[in-house]
């Protein structure tokens, strides 16, 4: 290992390919987080760190008339998208009119009912994120959804979906939602976004066995349980929730990527089973060691940034991230570790 002189406020090490990075970052996440500028960044609602859920109107008021807002919209239509223009009533648009429509964006309006939706066998794409919505109703006549976005809004229960077994991507983000409930027939479910609630326990899952991607970020969540029977699930984020513990991950074989950051973890253990993990994002949480790696063996990036890892020449390191042992490495993101002000901006090891 040689040392050089500094040319910033960076301590570094490298293990074989492998580049560690502890260097104060200039870039932050949603959540306040220092991330580096690859750090992966999570897409989805629950990312938002701001409270939607008693956020001002998604639109100014207004109220153009349907005739304005159809005027030019063709009855043979298949894709309508009217973000931001002002809906308040969605009854006098007459979108069962629309008989070939297969997609109807309708984000950021004013809608407070699901309402005018009769006969429509074709649509598989329906956007109500923010609006004003309370209840879940009025569905039963667009049986063949196969995505239904019911982000941002006000919704306080999953209910009347049931039905919609062509369900692929189901999303209630930031809604006010505090059980997971209502949804054993959609089994063929690949992606479902929960992130923003207030939800305290994993339930009601068992069914969802085509699941592969589950988004629980910024819950009350104490515990990791009952995804047994995800076995396709290949991510799965619960950030900023309450967990003290990694487990209940065993039967996850197909899991690729785990999103844990924003803690109260205290160990790194229960991921004996993820053998087709690549990304593991413990961040903000009171790690004191990197352990339990043994079985990760396609492990590709490690994000355990403002943990409580005091130093870099612990033996495990090498044991359990070591080129020899994990030729897939690629990065080891620990910025914000007593490791990083214990080395100072001194010096850079290569």
């Amino acid at each position: 290992m040689n040392t050089t002189e500094p040319d910033s406020d960076t301590v570094i090490h490298t293990f074989g390919k492998v580049t560690v990075s502890a260097a104060a970052a200039n870039t932050r996440s949603d959540d306040g987080t220092a991330v580096s500028s690859t750090k992966p960044t999570l897409t989805n609602n629950e990312g938002d760190n701001s409270d939607h859920s008693d956020a001002e109107d998604p639109a100014q008021d207004g109220d153009d008339s349907a005739e304005d807002i159809m005027k030019d919209v063709s009855i043979d239509a298949d894709d309508l998208d009217f973000t931001h223009a002002r809906i308040k009533d969605l009854a006098p648009l007459e979108f069962s009119r629309f008989k070939n429509l297969k997609f109807l964006g309708l984000r950021q309006n004013l809608i407070p009912k699901i309402v005018g939706f009769d006969d429509m066998p074709a649509l598989e794409e329906l956007d109500l994120y923010d609006n004003r919505i309370s209840v879940v109703e009025n569905l039963e006549t667009v049986p063949n959804l196969t995505s239904l976005d019911l982000s941002f809004n006000k919704i306080r229960e999953i209910k009347n979906v049931n039905h919609l077994v062509h369900l692929k991507d189901l999303y209630f983000a930031a809604n006010k939602i505090s059980k997971i409930q209502h949804i054993p027939n959609l089994t063929l479910l690949t992606n479902l976004e929960l992130g923003a609630n207030r939800l305290r326990k994993i339930e009601n899952l068992d069914t969802l066995v085509n699941l592969e991607q589950l988004w629980l970020g910024k819950n009350k969540i104490t515990k990791i349980e009952n995804l047994d029977k995800l076995t396709k699930l290949k991510m799965m984020s619960i950030q900023s929730n309450r967990l003290v513990k990694i487990e209940g991950l065993l039967a996850l074989e197909n899991l690729e990527e785990l999103y844990l950051s924003h803690n109260g973890i205290t160990r790194l253990e229960g991921l004996e089973g993820l053998k087709s993990l690549r990304i593991i994002d413990v961040g903000t949480n009171r790690i004191p060691k990197i352990e339990g790696l043994e079985t990760c063996v396609v492990l590709e990036e490690l994000w355990a940034n403002h943990n409580l890892i005091p130093t870099l020449n612990d033996p495990s390191f090498e044991e359990q991230l070591g080129v020899k042992v994990k030729p897939t490495l690629t990065t080891l993101y620990l910025e914000g570790n007593p490791l990083q002000e214990a080395a100072g901006g001194t010096y850079r090891l290569k």
